[in-house]
């Protein structure tokens, strides 16, 4: 497919006046409009954009329009060449055709998304998803088929481009290696109830078994309304230990989306960011990750300001929701702080041609011009804040196994020297059994997160939305709090994401998912999976594969947003830890991408192997 670097170390840039010009990230982590430009090439793009400029008369956006596109035509000029020179004439003869004009077949509407996800790349446009790839690349697909092209050749054509991007993702801006952004979605409902699930879908989930790459992350979505044999097949993928597909339920996603403010149209075609956080295709500048609710510091900031003042749990609980809507408005301020230091405003006229909006209203995505400007705030740790709360309500309130002050010095000491107490903590309910008792405390805290931050102005012309999310930030924010009321100890681990706390006894997977399903999540619908890991084992037989694909029913069919399965061993993933060597392809879930699991820092090693093993 071509556009790989050739450079084994990435060269900076200087500026006019000499100086090393910055590396800081642009915009990032949203679904550019493929069809667009796959529609209509570049050089009608160029002829529109002289054509607005000629009409407004003068337009440094359209300007600079104009010099990235004829740039990036000629970049892929020279590639031809190169090509020519190096004697592929199959890459030679594409680039004759792309990315000038609308590819011709498949194989070129391949390479013409391999050069837009370079080019942009290149750009410092990071974590650039491929969204809805199955949808706006049918057209080619269906239209090699129709002219006599094989299903064998075409999917071919399609591992190579998955091979593709494989390559070179040690200079991708990531966490860790593996953490590209590559992610696609397959399937979903249209607003007349059509399924978009098509043969191109099918074969994309064939390519990704038969290869078991980290890229593209594959998504599907599904609803009530979905084939369990779809489910079937999509679990034989997660057989293979990817961590992928994860699930995207339509029956809450759209409709939490459209209760946002996006227009129906535009909330049937939503997609993924680079993890699981949701966005709209083509037209939005949305930073759904922009900061975090960490739950379980605000409420350790409630137990050190209020517990010992409240007569009663609802009174302690209401003081837990003053705290959280008090840490709404600071990360709120702390948005309008980041764009008053020019974070967001770094112009990208060519990231801008893919996103709609910008070429009709003459601005770059850094000035409004797309046609949503919304912020995500993640959800961290709600699991373990919600255990805590559990754990206060039965020992200080019901129990009385302790006071107040008595609780608060047991954590300040991080239980040095209350073990039994700790015992106590650590044997009450917890998030992940289907016990309302603390299930219903969980929801407490996501209506009040949810219900005061949701619909929220940003600076951007957008709104705030919540979610459930946590991305690293079960390490990090975790880092940040002491000892915790269910037993947690200090620093130690959240569970990622929207999940129970690594350290909880859970029943079963189906207890697990009821959990996770109470809460109405249309209403925190910026993203965030439930994640499970289930034994390796259950996948060994046909009886083992339709339990799993029915469990993603039920969680769909019971109100689930999102789920992440993964397949796992961790006896191999110990072994893997002292023998690197013997697993150098062991890929592994890490949060909301996956990756080889060598490569990962250990504290991403560590709890992975922690988390709850089923075995359905």
């Amino acid at each position: 497919m071509g556009f790989n670097r050739t450079l084994r170390s990435v060269p900076f840039y200087r500026d006019s006046h000499g100086n090393k010009a910055s590396s800081g990230p642009k915009q990032g982590n949203l679904v550019p409009d493929y069809g667009f430009a796959l529609q209509n090439g570049f050089e009608t793009i160029l002829a529109d954009t002289r054509r607005m400029l000629a009409e407004t008369g003068e337009s440094p956006f359209y300007e600079s329009v104009i010099a990235v596109l004829e740039a990036a035509m000629d970049f892929a000029d020279r590639y031809r060449e190169e090509a020519r020179q190096k004697g592929n004439t199959k890459l030679y003869h594409a680039l004759c055709n792309i990315p000038r004009k609308k590819p011709a077949s498949f194989y070129e509407s391949c390479v013409f998304m391999k050069f837009l996800l370079f080019t942009l790349r290149c750009n410092r446009n990071t974590h650039i998803t491929l969204g809805r790839f199955d949808q706006y690349m049918y057209p080619f697909f269906e239209g090699d088929l129709k002219a006599g092209s094989s299903e064998e050749s075409l999917l071919e054509t399609l591992e190579e481009f998955f091979i593709s991007i494989n390559f070179d993702l040690d200079i991708y801006s990531g966490m860790q290696q593996g953490d590209s952004g590559q992610s696609m979605v397959l399937g979903g409902y249209s607003p007349s109830g059509e399924d978009m699930y098509n043969r191109l879908s099918e074969l994309c989930i064939q390519a990704s078994l038969e290869l078991s790459l980290i890229d593209p992350k594959i998504n599907l979505r599904a609803s009530s309304r979905t084939p369990v044999q779809r489910l079937e097949f999509a679990t034989t993928l997660t057989r293979q230990g990817l961590g992928f597909p994860q699930y995207c339920n339509d029956d809450i996603v759209i409709p939490g989306l459209t209760a946002l403010g996006y227009a129906p149209e535009d909330a049937y075609n939503y997609a993924v960011a680079a993890c699981w956080e949701y966005l709209v295709s083509g037209n939005a500048m949305d930073i759904p990750n922009l900061l975090t609710m960490n739950f379980p510091l605000v409420v350790e900031t409630a137990l050190r300001q209020e517990l010992c003042r409240c007569a009663s749990f609802d009174a302690f609980l209401d003081k837990v929701k003053e705290e959280i809507r008090r840490e709404c408005d600071r990360l709120m301020e702390a948005a309008k702080i980041r764009e008053k230091d020019g974070e967001f405003t770094q112009k990208s006229p060519y990231l801008s041609i893919f996103v709609g909006g910008c070429l009709a209203s003459d601005k770059d995505v850094a000035e409004g011009g797309a046609v949503y400007n919304n912020y995500g705030i993640h959800g961290a740790g709600i699991s373990t804040a919600a255990d805590s709360l559990a754990a206060v309500k039965k020992a200080v309130y019901e129990e009385q196994i302790c006071t107040g002050e008595e609780l608060l010095e047991a954590l300040s000491d991080n239980f040095e020297h209350h073990a039994e107490l700790r015992n106590r903590l650590l044997s009450y309910p917890k998030m992940g059994n289907n016990e309302d008792y603390v299930d219903s405390l969980a929801s407490e805290i996501m209506e009040a997160f949810s219900a005061y931050l949701n619909g929220k102005p940003n600076s951007a012309g957008g709104i705030f939305r919540a979610g459930t999310g946590s991305a690293m930030e079960y390490l990090f924010s975790a880092a940040r709090v002491g000892a915790t009321p269910d037993g947690r100890k200090a620093g130690q681990p959240y569970g990622s994401s929207f999940s129970p706390a690594i350290t909880t006894k859970l029943e079963g997977p189906l207890s697990c998912i009821q959990s996770f399903t109470k809460f109405d999540m249309r209403k925190i619908i910026n993203g965030g999976p439930l994640t499970m890991e289930i034994h390796d084992t259950v996948f060994r037989n046909e009886d083992g594969i339709r339990k799993v694909a029915q469990l993603v029913k039920g969680f769909i069919d019971l109100g689930g947003h999102q789920l992440q399965l993964n397949s796992i061993n961790r006896d191999r993933l110990l072994d893997a830890q002292k023998h690197p060597e013997d697993h150098p392809n062991l890929i592994v879930r890490v949060w909301g991408w996956s990756g080889y699991f060598n490569e990962l820092d250990k504290a991403y090693q560590d709890h992975i192997i922690q988390r709850t093993e089923f075995m359905c």
